[in-house]
């Protein structure tokens, strides 16, 4: 179901989810990254919630667990010096919302860059595989997401307690940061694409890495010109 998403209130709520989640993980002594969001906060779009949750939570994963590890290995770790803060940008056009998530997280190894779109592949495909088995099901059928909704809102609770996710992609947004299954970024371009949208990384190794999620406004003249140049290309 298509809801009006307001893109500050869905940064903010997977942010926060995020923050909590890795807190736990790493340790109530562990610095965890702010997330700063500035741009145009009144953005908003129609848009499937459960999709749009998915991707931000994603990107957000990555940029938190990147900062952190990073940070951790400083050589003066005691110096007190905060983790740099995650930078979400919103930039709003008639046909467009632009998000842009940057961080200083070191950026991407280059051995790692010509799998960064591909499922599972790349130097740690075997260990990605093996992480698969402690996520917990998805719900493949209506039947099995209605029986499971109970015990899946407490397993949720649990891991993510300040967002509700009520769809069967919820045992992937609310796992560990440190829970790396290399399906993160692939399968959150497919989302973006299937709604005539886009999504680019560029990294800069040694420093950082900025995201750029295209979002289309859903029902205007640009998407259905992008949808008929795609059929077209078929």
């Amino acid at each position: 179901m298509f809801l009006k998403c307001v893109a500050k209130d869905v940064i903010e709520r997977c942010g926060k989810a995020i923050r909590s989640v890795s807190q736990r993980t790493y340790g109530p002594d562990v610095p965890i990254p702010n997330i700063k969001i500035d741009g145009h906060l009144e953005a908003n779009f129609p848009y499937i919630l459960s999709h749009l949750e998915y991707i931000i939570g994603e990107l957000l994963r990555n940029s938190v667990q990147a900062v952190v590890e990073k940070h951790q290995q400083r050589e003066n770790k005691d110096d007190g010096k905060p983790p740099p803060d995650i930078e979400v940008t919103i930039c709003e056009s008639a046909q467009h919302v632009i998000i842009r998530v940057s961080d200083q997280g070191g950026g991407i190894p280059r051995d790692v860059m010509p799998y960064l779109w591909s499922f599972r592949k790349g130097p740690a495909s075997a260990r990605l595989l093996e992480n698969f088995g402690k996520v917990p099901k998805l719900a493949a059928t209506m039947q099995e997401l209605l029986a499971d909704q109970a015990n899946q809102d407490d397993a949720i609770s649990q891991e993510a307690s300040h967002a509700k996710y009520s769809n069967s992609l919820a045992s992937l947004s609310s796992r560990p940061p440190d829970l790396r299954l290399g399906m993160g970024l692939p399968l959150s371009r497919v989302y973006a694409e299937y709604w005539a949208g886009t999504l680019a990384l560029h990294s800069l190794e040694g420093y950082g890495v900025d995201v750029f999620l295209q979002i289309s406004k859903l029902g205007n003249k640009n998407e259905q010109l992008t949808t008929r140049a795609t059929m077209d290309a078929v």
